[in-house]
């Protein structure tokens, strides 16, 4: 299918990453959404290949590369152990729901979970993690009376809880680091909407 290219397998911390790599120039990476694979790129790899090294892999979990060891649906699972362990260390109680470990699973069915907590009033407030966050908001919003906001810096996380009193956090693992998230949840749990006009826009 890739014709004239080599196929290789790189170690990448420790994690075996499939590749196929041809042509000669300067380099282009060739990068596939979910679900697909480097085979997506089979038709214009060789194109590109006339005039430029062409490096088109299977990112972590596709394809023929190593899946992630021990979670992560699309690189979520990792990230939500992190913060968990933050939270229970700062005395925060956890209600873990899902996932649980390294198998792939469907974000919607967990947003809906941890939704449905926040919804009936089990828990007062929500985070969800996923690989972009949006999908989980999207889901969480379906709910009476959630309000889940996708934050991707502090700037983001301020104005959810104070301008529109987000009750479910929703994070983007593949987007932001841990000890971003971090700052993001930490500040996130420590705010509350207390301005008259923002609470009767949102009530």
């Amino acid at each position: 299918m890739f014709r004239k290219f080599e196929r290789e397998t790189v170690d990448a911390a420790g994690v075996e990453i499939n590749l196929v790599r041809g042509g000669s120039g300067p380099p282009v990476l060739l990068l596939h959404g979910y679900p697909q694979s480097h085979v997506m790129w089979h038709q214009i790899a060789p194109i590109l290949a006339q005039h430029f090294t062409v490096v088109a892999p299977d990112l972590r979990g596709y394809g023929d590369s190593a899946k992630p060891e021990a979670g992560a649906d699309h690189g979520g699972y990792a990230l939500k152990e992190a913060l968990r362990a933050w939270l229970e260390k700062a005395g925060h109680p956890v209600d873990d729901c899902g996932t649980h470990d390294g198998a792939r699973c469907d974000y919607p069915d967990v947003a809906a979970r941890v939704a449905q907590k926040v919804s009936t009033g089990s828990c007062v407030r929500g985070v969800i993690i996923d690989g972009a966050g949006i999908g989980s908001a999207m889901v969480a919003n379906k709910l009476p009376g959630v309000r889940a906001a996708l934050c991707y810096d502090v700037s983001s996380a301020r104005n959810s809880r104070e301008h529109n009193d987000a009750n479910v956090l929703t994070l983007g693992a593949g987007l932001i680091g841990a000890a971003l998230a971090q700052q993001i949840l930490e500040l996130w749990l420590s705010l509350e909407c207390r301005e008259e006009r923002h609470l009767r826009r949102v009530a």
